[in-house]
C-alpha cells in the first residue's frame, strides 16, 4: 500500500477481510491415565483453564490466509525490523574477512565464533531517492550516506556489542538490470512460440511482471487464472539474496545459514516477499541440508526507508553528518570471485531512470527498447490510457504495422480493470449455446475499439500495487519523517500535510530517483556506457559465470512459481475420530 493512501481513499485500498484473522482456539485440557474415574463425564467445572501465550501472527501466516491482500501495513510485522537488524548485528559476532593474494577468504588468525556470522545488504534506488528528498541532497551522496552507516567507521561498526557492519552493500539497481535482460528473452521466446498452447513453458500472452509481492499475493490469492501469465522471473531483491548467499556460500566456505543478508526497500510488502517459501536455499541448494525443515532464506531481513532512520536513531547516529563520499579502500573488500566483483560494482551501466522508464525499474521500457533495438526504424507510439497511471504503448514498425503492443498499469483500480480483462469468458448455460460461447455479449469494461476481452492483444505489462509506481511504496520516508528529521528542536507540524503537499513532496522524490542520470563525482570519472546489446551480452556472461561458479543451473537461480492460495476459512472439516469431535466441541459456544 503506498505511502499517501489512506482508508479515505478507496481507489486503491483494499481493506483486510474476516479471513485474514487467525483464529486461535483454546480446547479442554487433555484428560491423564492417573484420572481417578476414565468414565466420568467432565463437567465445565472440573476443566481446569489454561494460561495460553498470546496470539502471535507471522509473516508466513499472512501469506496462507487469504483475507487482506495488499495492505501490509495491517499485518502485525514482528519478524521484520530495525530492532531485528540490531538485535542480530548483537547476537552474532561478524566472520572475519581477509583481502588475499588469491581474493577475499576467511581470516584464519582471527577466532570465528561458532555463531559468527558474514552480513551483507542490498539497496533499493527508490530508498536512496527518498533519502536524498529528505536531507536535500542529491541521490549520489544519498548513496554514500547509505554505505558509510552500514559499512563506514562511522556508521553501525562505531556501536553496538560486537562493532559489526556490513561487509559488502549492493545495488539493486545491477540485479535489476540482469532482470531486464532476462525480461526481454522472455518476452521474446513468447512471441515466438504458441503461449496459448499447454505445451509451452513460457507465461502465457500478455505476460504480467511479477516484481511487485503486492500485485503477487492478490493474484494468488484472488485470481488464481492469473498465475500462468506472470513473469516466472525473480525480483531484483529475491536474486540478489540467491547471488549473494550461493556465490559467497561457495566461494567462503561458509553456509548459507551463516550469512546475514538485509534488503532495504521502499515497501512494507517486500516483507511478505521475503518469507516466500519459494525464495529460500530449497529451491536451489543441491547438497542435502542438515535441517530440512528450516529452508534458509535468500533474504533474511527487510527494512524499510522510514526503519533505516529509525535503525539510524536506536544507534544514536545523525545520517547527515555522515560523510558524503565513498568509502575508502581500506574499508572495501573486493567480493570474493573477481568477475562477480565487477559485475555487481561496475561502473558500466545501460539503465537510465527517466520519466519514461517510470519510477518501478523500467521493465515495460527495457522491453520496448531490446524490440525497438531488433527492429531498426521503428517508433514507440504512447496513448495515456483513464488516468496517469495508465499508459499504453505500440512498437510500429517504418510502415506503419504494429510490431509489439504492451501496457503499463498502477495502483489496484487500474489492476481490477486489467484483471478483468483477463478473466476467462464464463460459458453460456443456455440451451443452444455453442461451446466456450461466452454468457454475455456486453463488452467488458475498460476495453476499447472492440479489444479483445481477454488482453491477449499486449504482450507485455508492468504491473505495480501503488499508484505512481515504487517511489511511493508505503514504506518510503513521509512528508511528516522528513519534518521530523530535519527539525533541529524535535517539533512537529502541528498541522496534517495537505495533498498538494503531498503531491508536492512525491514530485520531490520522484525529481531525486531521475537525478541519478545527472550526477556525477569523483568516483564515477571513469565510467562508460554500453550499447543496448553489449550491455545484454555482458550481463548474460555474469550469469552465466554464476551458474558455473556455483554447480547451480540458471533456471534454479533466476526463476520461481507462484502457487494459487486457498482459504480454509469456513471449509467444513469432517469428523472421523473422537478427536475430531471434541474440537468441534470446543469450537461450538467457547468450551464444554
Amino acid at each position: 500500500m503506498s505511502a499517501i493512501l489512506s482508508a479515505d481513499d478507496l481507489n486503491d485500498f483494499i481493506s483486510p477481510g474476516v479471513a485474514c484473522i487467525k483464529p486461535v482456539e483454546s480446547l479442554p485440557q487433555k484428560q491423564t491415565p492417573n484420572s481417578e474415574n476414565p468414565f466420568e463425564v467432565t463437567t465445565e467445572d472440573k476443566v481446569e483453564p489454561e494460561n495460553l501465550p498470546p496470539a502471535q501472527i507471522s509473516l508466513t501466516d499472512c501469506l496462507a490466509c487469504s483475507g487482506c491482500v495488499t495492505s501490509a501495513e495491517a499485518v502485525l510485522i514482528s519478524l521484520q525490523s530495525h530492532a531485528e537488524v540490531l538485535n542480530t548485528l548483537d547476537s552474532h559476532p561478524e566472520i572475519r574477512l581477509a583481502s588475499t593474494a588469491s581474493g577475499t577468504t576467511v581470516d584464519t588468525q582471527e577466532q570465528t565464533a561458532e555463531d559468527g556470522r558474514v552480513f551483507v545488504a542490498s539497496v533499493s534506488p527508490q530508498v536512496r531517492a527518498s533519502l536524498a528528498a529528505t536531507f536535500g541532497i542529491s541521490e549520489k551522496e544519498a548513496n554514500h550516506i547509505i554505505h558509510q552507516f552500514l559499512s563506514g567507521p562511522q556508521g553501525l561498526r562505531a556501536g553496538g556489542k560486537h562493532g559489526s557492519g556490513f561487509n559488502w552493500v549492493v545495488d539493486t539497481n545491477t540485479l535489476r538490470e540482469a532482470v531486464l535482460a532476462l525480461t526481454a528473452d522472455e518476452v521474446s521466446e513468447s512471441l515466438a512460440s504458441d503461449t496459448v498452447s499447454n505445451g509451452s513453458t513460457s507465461p502465457k500472452r500478455p505476460i504480467l511482471s511479477s516484481a511487485c509481492p503486492g500485485w503477487i499475493c492478490y493474484a494468488e490469492k484472488t485470481h488464481p487464472f492469473i498465475l500462468p501469465h506472470l513473469s516466472r522471473l525473480k525480483s531484483p531483491q529475491a536474486l540478489a539474496g540467491t547471488l549473494l548467499k550461493t556465490a559467497l556460500s561457495k566461494q567462503l566456505g561458509v553456509p548459507p545459514s551463516r550469512i546475514w543478508h538485509v534488503a532495504i526497500m521502499p515497501c512494507f510488502d517486500k516483507k511478505l516477499e521475503a518469507s516466500r517459501e519459494e525464495l529460500t536455499d530449497s529451491s536451489w541448494n543441491t547438497a542435502p541440508s542438515s535441517d530440512p525443515s528450516a529452508p534458509v532464506r535468500d533474504v533474511d531481513c527487510v527494512i524499510t526507508s522510514r526503519e533505516l532512520l529509525s535503525l539510524a536513531s536506536s544507534r544514536g547516529i545523525s545520517l547527515p553528518s555522515l560523510p558524503m563520499k565513498p568509502l575508502s579502500q581500506s574499508h572495501r573488500l573486493p567480493f570474493p570471485d573477481p568477475i562477480l566483483d565487477a559485475f555487481l560494482f561496475s561502473k558500466t551501466s545501460l539503465s537510465a531512470q527517466t520519466a519514461a522508464a517510470g519510477t518501478s525499474g523500467g521493465y515495460l521500457y527495457s522491453v520496448l527498447l531490446a524490440f525497438q533495438a531488433r527492429n531498426p526504424g521503428s517508433e514507440i507510439v504512447t496513448q495515456r490510457g483513464r488516468n496517469a497511471d495508465v499508459v499504453e504503448y505500440t512498437l510500429v514498425s517504418p510502415g506503419g504495422d504494429q510490431i509489439m503492443k504492451a501496457a503499463r498499469y498502477y495502483g489496484f483500480r487500474n489492476i481490477q480493470n486489467l484483471v478483468r480483462k483477463l478473466k476467462p469468458a464464463r460459458a453460456s448455460r443456455l440451451p443452444g449455446a455453442r461451446p466456450g460461447q461466452a454468457a454475455t455479449g456486453r463488452r467488458q469494461p475498460g476495453l476499447r475499439n472492440g479489444a479483445a476481452a481477454s488482453g491477449s492483444d499486449y504482450a507485455y505489462v508492468e504491473v505495480m500495487a501503488c499508484p505512481g509506481g515504487c517511489t511511493n511504496g508505503g514504506g518510503q520516508i513521509r512528508i511528516e519523517d522528513a519534518r521530523e528529521a530535519t527539525t533541529q528542536d524535535g517539533a512537529l507540524e502541528p498541522s496534517k500535510p495537505s495533498p498538494h503537499e503531498q503531491r508536492a513532496w512525491l514530485a520531490r522524490v520522484d525529481e531525486a530517483y531521475y537525478s541519478v542520470e545527472s550526477d556525477t563525482d569523483e568516483d564515477t570519472g571513469d565510467s562508460q556506457t554500453l550499447s543496448l546489446t553489449d550491455n545484454e551480452s555482458r550481463i548474460h556472461k555474469a550469469l552465466q559465470h554464476w551458474s558455473t561458479l556455483t554447480g547451480i543451473p540458471l533456471s534454479k537461480l533466476a526463476y520461481t512459481t507462484y502457487r494459487e492460495v486457498e482459504s480454509d476459512v469456513g471449509k467444513p472439516t469432517a469428523p472421523n475420530d473422537t478427536t475430531h469431535v471434541v474440537e468441534l466441541a470446543g469450537k461450538i459456544g467457547g468450551g464444554w
